[in-house]
């Protein structure tokens, strides 16, 4: 297959000179004409340094619009981009930086609007192409040990995950807007809140600040997106704080049980959601972890408009997705566009095995560890994700777990830990919950809503925990036997998380 991302890049800001392309919120605007001016001109430095196609580049800011047209550049050069999380320490940054052998690195203060511009019209704008599997990207999935993981991400891979988006969202358009609240050096982000977006002509608008729920909902009633890619925790933060106590009203369920009124409450429920929502939106995707299952049962009830998908970094990142309106609860889509999935597992639609791909959005390998590139595509071309799952008949997906996390009953029974999750957090008041084993005992190490438990009642966190006992029977009965929570365990704050808000479960084992 011919590569085809730097063409693609090339029409796109040819075809929407124009538009608005990427903005900060509240502040300056690109059209694409001027995103090309910035992107010659980065070329010009680069070119008068004497770096050649294939230099190293780590960028490391906010995500905004100069950090973006920094990455353009790198990409249209036919550069290497390294793109490094700003939540990442200074110690961290230089060792990454070291690691990738990066020639120029970009910080915050560095990633700012260029002046002198070239003059350009949309026929001045020529990229060269790269081939299908030249390194495009190294992405390091973690920054946090002395071992890290840098994926290298050919060009074929992102091609693919744009050419995906572009392929199973046919109804978005150029001149259409998105709000980008993900991090853009995340591949999650960068490819569906930048790059998809940025060759299809739609308008990126950026929070380059700190995030805070008054500021996202007031950039979502301004920006009115048309999608939304969010990962779980935002999502059900909204609908625990604006759905759930009207589902759980004792006068609102009552009424939900006359067939006629419940379809009139959920259809103002579900519009009231979209209002707030920015009132625009085709769909929410949500990835980077499991959604709440009793979060996904308030979305179904009202015919919201979500899917959940299904990737990783080594992935660029999609493996599974499906449109909302063919979304199965629980799943996270059917293999994506030139994709596999395969199951390993003697009865795969019951049984839970590795979760194994391969295809065009598979990585080449991890940069400088050819024993961890091993371990991790073996010899058929399968990525082993390190997740457990089962498929269904169909192709949907339905993940049970990460192999590292699993644990061990006293019998030999395997543990997924995040299937008993799903049942504490579906406990009244609870945030989110990490199960843990302690000498063969499961322990719920539990992060409650104290200030919505007082209100209800629960004066302390010794009535809370008295509560939680009084239910435990009745979720037991939901789980095998020997995956029974035997305590549960109050904890002050809300758990350590990664930068795409997974939880550091390593810190609480």
């Amino acid at each position: 297959m011919k590569a085809r991302l730097n063409a693609v890049l090339e029409e796109s800001i040819r075809q929407n000179w124009d538009l608005p392309a990427l903005s900060n919120y509240q502040g300056e605007t690109f059209t694409y004409g001027q995103v090309a001016q910035q992107i010659a001109r980065y070329h010009q430095i680069w070119q008068e340094k004497g770096l050649k196609p294939g230099f190293r580049i780590a960028l490391c800011g906010r995500p905004s619009a100069q950090w973006s047209i920094a990455l353009l550049a790198a990409f249209t050069y036919r550069a290497v981009a390294v793109p490094l999380l700003n939540e990442f320490t200074a110690e961290t940054v230089e060792r990454l930086v070291a690691h990738s052998e990066s020639e120029i690195v970009l910080l915050q203060p560095d990633l700012v609007t260029l002046t002198d511009c070239p003059e350009l019209t949309p026929e001045d704008v020529h990229y060269e192409r790269h081939t299908p599997d030249e390194l495009l990207m190294i992405n390091y999935t973690s920054g946090t040990t002395s071992d890290p993981k840098g994926v290298m991400i050919p060009e074929r891979a992102l091609w693919s995950n744009m050419a995906f988006a572009q392929q199973v969202l046919p109804n978005l358009h150029a001149g259409q807007s998105v709000l980008s609240l993900l991090p853009t050096a995340h591949l999650y982000g960068m490819s569906f809140e930048l790059m998809y977006e940025f060759c299809t002509g739609i308008h990126i608008t950026f929070l380059n600040r700190a995030l805070t729920p008054t500021l996202i909902m007031a950039a979502l009633k301004d920006v009115k997106p048309i999608i939304l890619v969010l990962v779980p925790m935002l999502i059900e933060k909204i609908v625990r704080k604006g759905l759930m106590p009207q589902f759980k009203d004792p006068k609102i369920s009552a009424m939900r049980r006359i067939p006629f009124l419940r379809n009139t409450i959920n259809r103002k429920m579900r519009e009231g959601l979209m209002e707030a929502l920015g009132g625009n939106l085709y769909e929410v995707i949500i990835g980077g972890a499991a959604l709440n299952s009793e979060v996904e049962e308030v979305l179904k009830e009202i015919d919201f408009p979500y899917t959940v998908g299904y990737g990783m970094t080594e992935c660029a990142p999609i493996i599974g997705y499906e449109d909302w309106k063919d979304f199965v609860r629980n799943s996270c889509g059917k293999a994506a566009p030139r994709m596999e999935v395969h199951i390993d597992s003697t009865d795969p639609h019951n049984v839970p095995g590795e979760i194994l791909t391969r295809g065009m959005n598979v990585m080449l390998g991890y940069y400088k560890n050819e024993e961890a590139t091993r371990r991790t595509i073996d010899a058929d071309g399968w990525l082993h994700t390190g997740d457990m799952g089962v498929i269904d008949t169909v192709g949907n997906i339905f993940i049970r777990g990460r192999i590292k996390n699993m644990l061990l009953s006293g019998t030999g029974q395997n543990i997924y830990p995040e299937e008993i999750e799903a049942e504490v957090n579906s406990l009244p008041f609870v945030v989110e919950s990490v199960v843990v084993q302690r000498d063969l005992r499961l322990v719920a190490l539990t992060y409650p809503d104290r200030e919505a438990a007082a209100k209800a009642g629960f004066k302390d966190d010794e009535a809370l925990l008295r509560h939680y006992n009084s239910l435990m029977r009745d979720m037991n009965h939901r789980l095998p036997a020997y995956a029974h929570v035997n305590a549960f365990e109050l904890v002050e704050q809300e758990f350590e998380k990664t930068p795409k808000k997974s939880i550091k479960r390593f810190l609480y084992s």
